[in-house]
């Protein structure tokens, strides 16, 4: 006897789902805005010539390119607060790990871009006697920025992904709402494959500017 599809039912959960993309939509959102910031700040100070400033940095930044994401989730939502005594709660914990995670990533290509522009373009720049800071944001990263546009854009579509985790410490996100209407009806089939599209919709049009993107930037 085969399964018997019907997703009717789902349309008296549309307001979970409502709620669940919001959720995700501002996670993915808020924490590419303070990675990003995260990012930049990271990935300047790892161009110190100084061990004592770059060996905590790349600690931090390997800690959390080299560990699941899961893992980093559940470990600041159980362990953390053991060791510091006090509770985070799962909207904190999840915010500081997409955060210090995509802002690993970000750091890196940060400091690839910069590193990436010609050491004429610093000469001149010096010999015009700009100094650091100027020199960073009126001459450096305006020419970096260009080249680090789409290894930033396939992190942040990745991000949108990496959100479906916060579901595991009950945030309200778009899988945990399919799992409450799951728990609810006892249909996954449906409930999830819905989950799915919805994603690929979130996900596909990112995805195709991100290759269009790309395509142009190596043609111009």
């Amino acid at each position: 006897m085969g399964y018997e599809w019907s997703f009717d039912f789902l349309w008296r959960y549309r307001w979970l789902f409502v709620t669940g993309i919001e959720v995700t939509m501002a996670y993915t959102v808020g924490t590419i805005v303070l990675g990003l910031v995260l990012g930049l700040f990271v990935g300047i100070a790892r161009l110190s010539k100084y061990r004592i400033v770059n060996w905590p940095l790349i600690a931090f930044i390997e800690t959390f390119r080299c560990t699941p994401i899961l893992v980093q989730i559940v470990w600041f939502y159980y362990a953390l607060p053991v060791i510091l005594g006090i509770q985070i709660p799962a909207v904190a914990a999840a915010t500081m790990v997409l955060t210090f995670y995509t802002g690993a990533f970000y750091a890196e290509i940060f400091r690839g871009g910069i590193l990436s522009i010609e050491r004429g373009q610093w000469d001149a720049a010096r010999a015009l006697g700009l100094r650091p800071w100027a020199l960073m944001r009126q001459v450096i990263l305006p020419q970096a920025v260009k080249r680090m546009i789409p290894p930033f854009m396939n992190q942040s579509i990745i991000q949108l992904k990496n959100t479906s985790l916060v579901s595991t410490i009950a945030v309200p996100d778009l899988l945990y709402q399919g799992q409450l209407i799951t728990a609810d009806t006892y249909r996954p089939l449906e409930t999830y494959t819905i989950v799915a599209l919805v994603y690929f919709v979130l996900l596909f049009p990112a995805t195709v500017f991100a290759q269009v993107y790309e395509r142009k930037l190596a043609k111009a």
